[in-house]
């Protein structure tokens, strides 16, 4: 063991040189364009204080003005004697005490911690990929059993989709999905870029199912037979198991590939994480801060995805 880390560190040291000098390189880059970095800026697309504008509800007169911590609570009276109770951060108070106020007037203001643009972008991309992922894996799983039916039509059908899909960018099928069949069927565009990315899921996923029950060899489905399985009964408890084994790596690829094929439903004006940082680029005008957060949010979504899938892999393989 001792032999192994010594002959290992000088690899892992070589590595860590090599990104000494991409950092390099990249800090000569924005030196050569002048660049300014302002990562300052950057967190308040993250979270930020929210101020929501407290309004005096009729024409009347600020009664009293109580200290409660940071805030300030303002009883208003108006014409009619009826009492308001507001509470405001002391340090937006417009108004004194016994000051007049008419309707509408803003008191102040009351702040609370609110999601930014980048965490609300990063939402929207978790929740499109764990739909079209899910139905995507059905469609796939149908779509692969289908390829490989003894019935001409379903082997047709399947064959004709797969090729179809795989054989037009996803962008396109977007665009199709929103612009033709979303306007004839009435369909929200977050329906229709969920249905755009799991269809175009679902093509890669039949023939990597399609593949994987292939590679099962007939001796299992034979002997499941003999024992009074039917076909149906082979294919869920014998063969698709065994299969499941062997695509696990190229389904988590396709997995990962879907998070990141999520941006580009942003064509359809769908705010999702890539389409926030623009528009946090252009409110911020800082363009290298932002797109390292946005690379750095997708790494948060896919390297966990990766790990597990490769414990899970693991774990089936030993289970042979």
């Amino acid at each position: 063991m001792a032999k192994q880390k010594k002959a290992l560190w000088p690899w892992h040291l070589l590595t860590g040189l090599i990104l000494v000098v991409i950092a390099g390189c990249l800090w000569c880059s924005t030196s050569l364009i002048s660049y300014e970095w302002r990562w300052n800026r950057v967190p308040q697309y993250f979270v930020y204080h929210a101020e929501v504008a407290q309004h005096a509800s009729g024409y009347g007169r600020v009664e009293a003005i109580a200290d409660d911590g940071a805030d300030a609570r303002v009883t208003l009276i108006d014409e009619t004697g009826t009492e308001q109770i507001l509470r405001v951060a002391r340090d937006s108070l417009q108004f004194s005490q016994g000051d007049d106020v008419a309707e509408g007037d803003v008191i102040g203001v009351t702040r609370h911690w609110a999601a930014g643009p980048l965490l609300w972008g990063l939402w929207t991309t978790l929740w499109i990929s764990v739909l079209s992922g899910a139905f995507g894996l059905l469609i796939g799983l149908a779509t692969g059993l289908c390829r490989l039916s003894k019935n001409p039509t379903l082997r047709d059908l399947s064959t004709l989709y797969v090729e179809l899909v795989r054989g037009t960018p996803l962008l396109v099928q977007i665009f199709i999905f929103y612009f033709f069949i979303g306007t004839v069927l009435n369909l929200s565009r977050e329906f229709a870029g969920v249905a755009a990315l799991a269809l175009f899921t679902g093509a890669y996923v039949g023939e990597i199912i399609r593949a994987g029950v292939q590679s099962i060899t007939r001796g299992q489905d034979e002997a499941a037979r003999s024992l009074g399985l039917s076909a149906a009964q082979s294919m869920r408890h014998v063969i698709l198991p065994q299969a499941f084994k062997r695509v696990l790596p190229p389904l988590a690829g396709q997995f990962i590939s879907l998070v990141k094929d999520t941006s580009l439903v942003s064509v359809i004006a769908i705010t999702e994480l890539t389409k926030s940082g623009r528009e946090a680029i252009t409110t911020s005008f800082s363009t290298f801060e932002i797109w390292f957060c946005v690379a750095a949010l997708y790494l948060v979504i896919n390297l966990p995805l990766s790990q597990i899938a490769s414990r899970l892999e693991r774990r089936l393989g030993k289970s042979d």
